[in-house]
């Protein structure tokens, strides 16, 4: 801790922070309210249909109905109706939690379809301004590049910057689950990228998943690029709030409690991801053994204890990561709180050796790619603790400890 740290100056800034927020947040209420206020988009409209529909003499289950309520009532259709539902509604039937995976797959193939026609007229109605235009294009290119091959998407959601989840191996089989939540400006448009690719969710997930099949080619594994919530866009007044980390939070544990089998699951979660881990972490399913952060702003605690988890809690950070520069701190709902690779913290610190930057930690090589694959696949031996923390192994029973 420096002296600038401790002083007077930067205390009198924090509270000012804090009055200038209050205000901020004052002014721009009633332009949120508003803008909250849209018209019913294509999901919604298909939502209100599926309220109303029937199938085989039975009405359909709500949408927001409990995953294992969901789970029960496609397990008592015919295959035949089960791909006729998401035939017709692909934009529900795709977002389901309690939906068999497969179909899920089917489902959003066939809504990634329709917003391929979408922005293709998009793409050239001249109602559109110049840069509207250039966006439908990029947006189709997103979308057909979700098409290609065998892609498993779990969750597409187009409307507004949108969400979406994709598998990298198989879900229904798998021992362990892997689950990357990436951070600041994730949406559809920065799921996957060709420069940098192992700082988009799409190349984080592939990234562990080929690491975690070197680690263990005997262990069944499946790795989620979880981008289905709405992060903060940049790093305004969102990235410095708890608000979207809540409700991110609510959609990650549902996400995790409705996946299939009994596999044990590791959280990945990067940059204001952690913020998100950390809010759903007392909340978290059972099955969730291991929560590792990366480049974390804080996780709105603390300390690992007052995450009020079973689950093992894992940091690291790089030497050059700017987010070491930032206060950690929380003061009147801003910031994130106490510094996860601070020993106080309590978590198990782990080695980042060869990552560079905010965004280097998935990239293949580095020590950060090979602990979070030891972690994800239960080779506990395997970690290498980072200088600092010579006691990550602390605890942990046997290689394959669960």
């Amino acid at each position: 801790m420096t002296s600038f740290d401790t002083s007077p100056t930067l205390t009198v800034w924090r509270a000012l922070l804090a009055v200038a927020v209050v205000f901020v947040m004052l002014a721009t209420t009633g332009w949120s309210a508003v803008r909250d206020q849209q018209a019913d988009g294509p999901r919604e409209l298909a939502l209100a249909a599926w309220a109303r529909d029937r199938i085989a003499g039975h009405a359909l289950p709500e949408a927001d109905a409990p995953a294992y309520r969901l789970a029960h009532f496609f397990a008592t259709l015919t295959s035949g109706q089960r791909f006729a539902l998401a035939d017709k509604y692909p934009s529900v039937v795709g977002n389901l939690n309690g939906v068999p995976v497969t179909l899920r797959y089917h489902a959003n193939r066939v809504a990634l379809g329709q917003a391929v026609a979408v922005e293709k007229t998009r793409a050239h109605d001249e109602r559109l301004s110049p840069d509207g235009r250039d966006e439908a294009r990029a947006r189709l290119d997103r979308f057909r590049s979700l098409l290609k091959g065998d892609r498993q998407i779990l969750a597409f959601d187009p409307s507004g910057k949108g969400r979406a989840a994709e598998v990298f191996g198989d879900l229904d089989r798998a021992a362990r689950v892997s689950v990357v939540v990436p951070g600041v400006d994730t949406n559809l448009l920065t799921l996957e990228r060709s420069k940098r690719r192992y700082a988009a969710p799409v190349g984080m997930a592939e990234s562990l998943y080929g690491a975690e099949r070197s680690a263990s080619p005997g262990t069944r594994t499946a790795v989620i690029a979880w981008a289905d919530y709405t992060a903060p866009a940049g790093l305004g007044m969102d990235a410095a709030l708890g608000g979207l980390a809540a409700e991110g939070a609510v959609r990650l544990n549902a996400m995790v409690g409705a996946l299939p089998g009994t596999s044990k699951v590791s959280l990945f979660c990067h940059s204001y991801g952690s913020v998100v881990c950390g809010v759903a972490a007392d909340r978290a399913p059972g099955r969730v053994a291991d929560i590792a952060v990366a480049g974390s702003p804080g996780m709105r605690a603390a300390s690992a204890g007052q995450l009020e988890t079973g689950a093992r809690i894992w940091a690291t950070r790089d030497g050059d990561d700017w987010i070491g520069d930032v206060p950690h701190m929380e003061l009147g709902g801003i910031g994130h709180g106490a510094d996860p690779v601070d020993p106080a913290f309590g978590a198990r610190i782990v080695s980042a050796a060869g990552a560079a930057g905010h965004s280097g930690y998935f990239e293949p090589g580095t020590e950060s790619l090979d602990n979070f694959a030891a972690i994800g696949v239960g080779a506990y031996g395997s970690v290498s603790c980072a200088r600092a923390d010579s006691t990550c192994h602390s605890g942990i029973s046997g290689e394959r400890d669960g």
